[in-house]
């Protein structure tokens, strides 16, 4: 039986991420942590015949969350352009993993129409060395760009 090599498991800081509002281009070098993803709704499908319940897919929500340092002024931008405008800016994600360690090549995922959730307006905490920011979105869509390949070889 094959199994993954340690060399092709990838280093979580190995990536970047940049994000597109109005047409430019801002990399997000301050974040410590992302995470996207599609979570399905489901209903209840049942039938005269069996006491088995099945689930039907009726849809998907697109969500996001980050963990950055605090101090980047992105996001705090939107926000305030909501507040003078009533209209609140969408923005683009791309996501790239790359681990040059590996031989699985690199990943990009783009994320379209992403819509601020939640952001921290401002923040202090004496117990605290650095200030970390958490930064929640929903968005409408996806394209992977680029996708992982297979390992060149397993154990």
């Amino acid at each position: 039986m094959a199994f993954l090599l340690e060399r092709d498991v990838l280093n979580g800081k190995s990536g970047s991420a940049v994000m597109t509002v109005d047409g430019e281009n801002h990399e997000l070098f301050q974040m410590k942590k992302f995470q996207s993803d599609a979570e399905f709704q489901e209903s209840d499908f049942k039938v005269v015949g069996t006491t088995l319940v099945q689930k039907k897919t009726t849809g998907v929500t697109l969500t996001g969350a980050m963990t950055i340092y605090y101090g980047s002024p992105y996001f705090i931008k939107l926000l305030q352009d909501y507040l003078k405008t009533g209209k609140l800016p969408y923005f683009t994600l791309q996501i790239t993993n790359d681990d040059p360690g590996t031989t699985v090549g690199k990943q990009i995922v783009a994320l379209y129409n992403c819509k601020l959730s939640k952001v921290p307006v401002a923040m202090l905490d004496a117990d605290s060395d650095w200030l970390e920011e958490e930064v929640s979105f929903s968005y409408t869509g996806l394209e992977v760009l680029n996708y992982f390949n297979d390992p060149a070889t397993l154990g």
